[in-house]
């Protein structure tokens, strides 16, 4: 890394802390003018995955900053009237549209190597392009299969084409349908304004990293070049023009940066209380969570069940702009199920109860039952509150 101009300012980690969650939109006044798509622009990334346990947790992104939004309502922000689109960014993640053009960088990367060790036959590429073209949007099962019948990764020639053509910007994921993506022409998909290759690899990683501090409000190296998978070193090329400026944060062992427009006023407001996916934004980085909470996060739906240690699914729990504790939640008809619940004081009873019983209104579920609480003694207070 090269030498580093001063910081221009100096944050308590109290300070920082406050910064981040209302960057994130966890501080003040929820904007529901602005809605679901308004949550997406802001966090600039909504991070998919397959899992669902109360929701999938693109539909818990927004619901953790607005509260109660339909469920329906949450998938038609995203994908309809082609405001957003779906590429590999922090992970899967959906993007908003006008995002296109910063992605250029990533396109070009994929066009130059070779991907998956999957043979694609001759033609088939050009077969795909051709059948979206005249009937799209489609699936890959519309488009010819998605599998050979082996195991998961055994993709058909059809899906391979696909696939590499969404990489590679020819083809968008419009949408999810029953979790299947929908295929579609990016000329056809992304308003002309946005498709367009035309930013050099420098200018695309300039603006991804103003808006990944713009989304953080604070971060180190390692924080905002994570938010949408960038190396270290495409960091160190771009952040003096990126328009973020160096700060100093107590109790960083590391160089920061932040959002200019974050530090003149002190962020003020209500703070939410809500129960997060563990691919919320918010705590996307394991060392950023518990540099700035203290709180140690982890996902552990894919660690062996005898060694996990908070539960399948753990959601965090926030409140009063800390995070306090931790459920494991499953459904069981109309009952929502705290299969596990770690809590890190008596203080987090009554935001966990508050927190379980909006989170199972918002399903659909009438009832709460807690299974297993790691402080046994407050077990009797909890149940008391959710009841």
């Amino acid at each position: 890394m090269t030498s580093l101009p001063p910081p221009t300012a100096e944050l308590s980690a109290a300070e920082a802390r406050r910064i981040a969650l209302r960057a994130q939109g966890f501080l003040g006044a929820p904007d529901r003018r602005g809605g679901v798509r308004g949550v997406l622009r802001h966090l600039g990334a909504v991070q998919l995955d397959t899992i669902s346990v109360l929701a999938r947790s693109h539909e818990l992104i927004p619901y953790a900053r607005l509260g109660a939004v339909g469920r329906k309502t949450v998938e038609d922000a995203y994908w309809t009237g082609g405001h957003s689109f779906e590429y590999w960014s922090h992970a899967a993640c959906i993007l908003p549209v006008e995002e296109w053009p910063h992605f250029a960088f990533r396109r070009r990367a994929y066009r130059a190597r070779p991907h998956w060790n999957h043979d694609l036959p001759d033609g088939a590429y050009d077969t795909v392009i051709k059948q979206l073209r005249a009937e799209g949007p489609l699936t890959a099962t519309e488009l010819g299969g998605a599998k050979n019948g082996g195991e998961w990764w055994d993709w058909s020639a059809s899906k391979v084409a696909v696939e590499r053509a969404l990489m590679y910007g020819e083809v968008v994921c419009t949408e999810r349908r029953g979790w299947k993506r929908v295929y579609d022409l990016a000329e056809r998909a992304v308003p002309d304004e946005y498709l367009h290759d035309e930013l050099d690899d420098t200018e695309c990683l300039r603006r991804l990293v103003r808006l990944a501090g713009q989304s953080l409000g604070v971060g180190t190296r390692a924080d905002i070049a994570d938010y949408h998978r960038l190396k270290g070193e495409q960091f160190d090329a771009v952040v003096a023009d990126s328009g973020l400026v160096p700060v100093t944060v107590e109790g960083w062992s590391k160089p920061a940066w932040a959002d200019p427009q974050a530090l003149p006023a002190e962020p003020r407001g209500r703070h939410r209380t809500t129960l997060l996916s563990p691919f919320d934004s918010l705590v996307w980085e394991r060392a950023r969570t518990e540099r700035i909470f203290g709180f140690t996060h982890r996902l552990e739906a894919y660690v062996p069940k005898p060694k996990r240690v908070y539960g399948y699914f753990a959601m965090p729990l926030l409140a009063g702009g800390k995070l306090l504790g931790r459920v494991d939640p499953a459904r069981e008809g109309t009952t929502l199920v705290a299969r596990q619940v770690s809590l890190e004081s008596p203080k987090a009873v009554a935001p966990m109860a508050q927190a379980l019983r909006e989170a199972a209104e918002w399903v659909g579920c009438d009832a709460v039952r807690i299974e297993r609480l790691d402080r046994a003694e407050l077990t009797a207070d909890l149940v008391k509150a959710v009841s």
